[in-house]
């Protein structure tokens, strides 16, 4: 088997143990409510906890990938990870279970920043928004099964035994990285320089990261809310609930995948991106309106919403890699991660906090204008990928071995 489909899946474990914790966490927001006796606010706050963490530390693993490459700093940033998550099982209460939490969420970010640096170093770009799509696929595939496994561990052992798991899963890519990833063969020598400034001067990487920001905004609030809506307001068990998260997570891995593949044909990643905004907003309005609907009604539209969200990441996280090149692909990403948690890490607090303050139809109603502002911002971006892609189809056209990755 061609040795870039093991990198791939190096990657895909890396990415999907992270997202296990982050992703997965919130299927346990009933169990942390209960047994701290949180509120709405409070339980936003413990599961924005990983986020803070990630957010904190992703500009600096990806430098460091950039630097000494990712076999070391996947390693070592999900081996830290799976020990905060064990001081996390034994946390005496709940602001060491946070800290421990943030901490966990700033080894894991190790993950994040370079498994995709290595992915797209493996790929060139005619297959990158698959390979990237897959990889990405990881984030809800890793909440899925956390959403499906860590509410019956919790049944069965309580809190302590679904954090130990989730414990387990970071130590268990650690090891596959260590083991496993290493560094791509080296571009040919004919392939033209990367011109691109650095990715900390690089005002498109910054652009597109602040849009996709308001994405993921509306990600992370359908994500940490959508099982307690379901389970307080409209009557579901927790279990029913958190099957309809691991369904969104499931189906928006898949999506990615397509779409990543779609982009490849096209060539581009802006425009894709920019469709997804539009259509997420009109799926989350629709749910606004469909709050109090039957449920034959609301639950498909929920569920639209939900996909809708987790299935434009891939595109955002290749446009970055392709605008930086590979060199610097570590940085742009973990750039571009950075700038995309700091709004989303208070996305499940005031998301939580709308809700208190006013009902769930208002909360969603308000969450829609966030993907709206996101395609309008990231509008500029098309135009100099059109122009981008001219001058490398001049250039480059028939010159590159179909399986050498280009930047």
């Amino acid at each position: 088997m061609n040795y870039r489909w093991t990198i791939l899946a190096v990657g895909v474990a890396a990415q999907g143990a992270l997202s296990a914790v982050h992703q997965g966490l919130p299927s346990l927001g009933p169990v942390l409510r209960d047994e701290f006796e949180l509120s709405l606010s409070g339980v936003g706050l413990i599961l924005a906890s990983v986020g803070w963490g990630i957010g904190a530390t992703l500009l600096m693993w990806g430098a460091l990938a950039d630097r000494i490459g990712e076999r070391t700093v996947i390693a070592a940033g999900l081996g830290g990870a799976a020990l905060a998550l064990v001081g996390a099982a034994y946390a005496p209460g709940i602001a060491t279970l946070g800290t421990a939490l943030v901490v966990a969420g700033g080894f894991g970010a190790a993950a994040a920043a370079a498994s995709g640096r290595a992915v797209m170093g493996w790929f060139g770009r005619s297959e990158r928004g698959m390979a990237l799509g897959v990889r990405q696929m990881a984030v809800p595939l890793g909440g899925a099964a956390g959403a499906l496994a860590l509410p019956l561990l919790a049944a069965a052992g309580g809190l302590r035994a679904a954090l130990l798991a989730l414990a387990a899963v970071s130590l268990a890519g650690a090891l596959a990285a260590a083991i496993w990833l290493r560094e791509p063969p080296p571009a040919p020598s004919g392939r033209p320089p990367v011109t691109a400034p650095p990715p900390l001067r690089d005002r498109r990487v910054w652009r597109l990261s602040a849009g996709s920001s308001l994405l993921v905004c509306a990600q992370v609030a359908i994500v940490s809310f959508v099982v307690l809506f379901l389970h307080d307001e409209r009557g579901f068990s927790a279990g029913a609930a958190a099957a309809c998260l691991a369904t969104i997570q499931l189906t928006g891995g898949v999506v990615r995948v397509v779409v990543g593949r779609r982009s490849d044909r096209g060539g581009r990643r802006i425009e894709p991106l920019r469709r997804h905004g539009i259509a997420m907003a009109g799926a989350i309005a629709a749910t606004a309106v469909l709050v109090q609907a039957p449920l034959v009604l609301l639950l498909p539209v929920l569920l639209l919403a939900g996909v809708l969200t987790m299935s434009w990441n891939g595109l955002s996280f290749t446009a970055a890699a392709e605008m930086a090149g590979r060199e610097r692909a570590g940085t742009a990403l973990g750039l571009q991660g950075t700038i995309m948690r700091v709004p989303s890490a208070v996305a499940g607090v005031g998301f939580g906090a709308l809700v208190a303050a006013s009902s769930w139809g208002v909360a969603f109603g308000v969450l829609t204008l966030l993907p709206v502002a996101g395609w309008w911002l990231l509008r500029p971006l098309v135009d100099e990928e059109e122009v981008r892609l001219r001058a490398r189809t001049a250039r480059l056209a028939g010159t590159r071995p179909a399986n050498v990755p280009a930047a």
